[in-house]
């Protein structure tokens, strides 16, 4: 893996946790799981702000940055209200299938990074 490639997913992972844990407010937290509520729709364009940030680290074309963007805020979006209906679903707020769904949740993040990684990098 070319140094480029470590930074890029470690810029991306760092990305992550800093927007779903520390920049997540309660109001994007509670609004994930409404279809098109600000909220979610916020969480999802801040985490795209932070893949830019990270992009801009490695430098790709102006229509690779474009596409990466568009479509991460659309999987980001979309992982996080699947995650949200399982949920409220089926009332799991607590306990192993609770952390068994925030496990696939950032499991699929984490995918979506490495497809942004092999899509960038090549």
């Amino acid at each position: 893996m070319t140094s480029a490639a470590i930074t890029l997913l470690a810029l991306l992972l760092i990305k992550h946790c800093l927007c779903d844990f520390v920049l997540q407010t309660p109001w994007q937290l509670a609004q994930k799981g409404t279809y098109g509520a600000p909220g979610g729709l916020v969480h999802s364009g801040i985490h795209v702000a932070g893949t830019l940030v990270a992009l801009l680290a490695v430098m790709p074309t102006l229509p690779v940055i474009l596409t990466v963007l568009v479509a991460e805020f659309l999987v980001h979006y979309h992982i996080d209200w699947l995650k949200e209906q399982v949920v409220r679903r089926y009332d799991i707020r607590e306990g192993a299938r609770f952390w068994n769904a925030i496990g696939i949740d950032q499991l699929m993040h984490n995918l979506t990074y490495l497809a942004i990684l092999v899509y960038v990098i090549g």
